[in-house]
């Protein structure tokens, strides 16, 4: 097989790259390990950055979006005895829109599949070979047993943490840096109307707890808990009985109104980087490059920004033989890659407990900076709900 751009991994990334590359006139072969059941059924992310939903709009993907996410203004900051409201659509002029990453992968799915997108499912074995030549290939077995090679201009990796792209830059010629956090997320999905109309952050003595959604009949809910913890420790009541303590059950008249917990998992925490994110004929986007925690709702944002920014450089590169924006692709990401890996650290180590109590004075000082300081709510808000692509 033969195809300007080769694509590993169907996810978000890989489905938006291959649109926006259509957009352009540029073909491309996309090639997965799962089957699109499984990606589009993903649990993930589900909060969207102004920018992001605008270049979905843009891109023709946005109906169903338009239709049934959820537009905020902003999420509310609480501690102990205190919630403070931030308001982002009138600190910096823009909203943030709940919209589960399933969703914007099954509206992606669709629309490729309609423009007749060539994705291979289910394949094994997939490697990326003469990266540092202008004939890259990828090879891969579909799900018969055959073997299949694709050659192309370019190769971009898509594929996630633990995809072959990631490794097939050589050692000598990438950094990395990496930051394990001393605990992780219990995060549940319940069929219950959320109890809140904006997200909420909550600091406690017990550990960080977060209320959030998917939809107005659906919840998504977190807890901080130790690194390594068994989710079957974890009853439902259990569960339930922390969020209310954590999240302030009974203050103000505020209530959490429990229901059917119908997926609950552990989420480990970490921030990586690699750079760069090209090499050679090799380009890497989304979290085959950079993973960040979820705090600050970043993962998903980040890889459309990314892809937002390759699709011109390899189109141009491909179809126009200009070098001019693939040359610059890698720093002009990680200028914004970087600039969200502070803004999720940031987040996790203000609002998470960590043991150390001179770490519990300095997060209630900050906290309470924010609720008073119209100067950092900005700032906070400037970086939540997105700075421009190509920042």
């Amino acid at each position: 097989m033969r195809t300007p751009v080769a694509i590993v991994g169907a996810g978000p990334a890989g489905l938006l790259l291959s649109h926006l590359l259509d957009l352009a006139g540029v073909e491309s072969v996309i090639v997965e390990t799962r089957s699109r059941e499984y990606v589009e059924a993903r649990i993930r992310a589900g909060i969207l950055e102004q920018s992001t939903v605008d270049l979905l709009r843009e891109a023709g993907l946005a109906d169903r979006l338009d239709r049934e996410g959820d537009e905020h203004r902003g999420i509310y900051l609480q501690w102990p005895e205190e919630r403070h409201h931030l308001d982002f659509v009138d600190l910096v002029g823009r909203s943030v829109t709940v919209y589960g990453q399933t969703e914007v992968t099954k509206d992606l799915g669709k629309a490729r599949a309609a423009a007749g997108q060539q994705i291979h499912y289910e394949v094994t074995e997939t490697a990326v070979h003469d990266i540092e030549t202008d004939k890259p290939y990828v090879t891969f077995t579909g799900p018969d047993g055959t073997p299949h090679r694709l050659d192309a201009d370019v190769v971009v990796g898509c594929d996630g943490s633990f995809g072959p792209c990631r490794t097939a830059i050589p050692d000598a010629a990438k950094q990395t840096w990496e930051r394990t956090y001393p605990y992780s997320w219990l995060g549940v999905l319940a069929d219950v109307a959320p109890s809140t109309d904006e997200l909420i952050y909550a600091w406690h003595p017990d550990g960080f707890a977060m209320h959030s959604m998917r939809s107005a009949t659906v919840s998504r809910l977190y807890l901080q808990v130790p690194n390594g913890t068994d989710i079957g420790t974890w009853s439902d009541e259990r569960i339930w009985e922390a969020l209310a303590t954590r999240l302030g059950h009974g203050q103000d008249g505020w209530t959490l109104t429990p229901g059917p917990i119908t997926d609950k998992s552990v989420l480990p925490m970490r921030s990586f980087v690699q750079q760069p994110m090209r090499h050679g004929r090799l380009f890497l986007a989304g979290d085959a490059a950079h993973i960040v925690p979820p705090t600050g709702a970043k993962g998903l944002n980040l890889a459309v920004a990314d892809v937002a920014l390759l699709a011109p450089a390899l189109a141009a590169l491909v179809r126009d033989k200009d070098s001019t924006l693939a040359d610059v692709y890698s720093d002009t990401a990680l200028r914004r890659v970087w600039r969200c890996t502070h803004f999720s650290w940031w987040m996790t180590t203000m609002l998470h407990r960590s043991g150390d109590p001179f770490d519990r004075q300095l997060q209630l000082s900050q906290l309470r900076w924010l609720a008073r300081s119209e100067a950092g709510r900005a700032g906070l808000a400037e970086n939540y709900a997105g700075l421009p692509i190509g920042f």
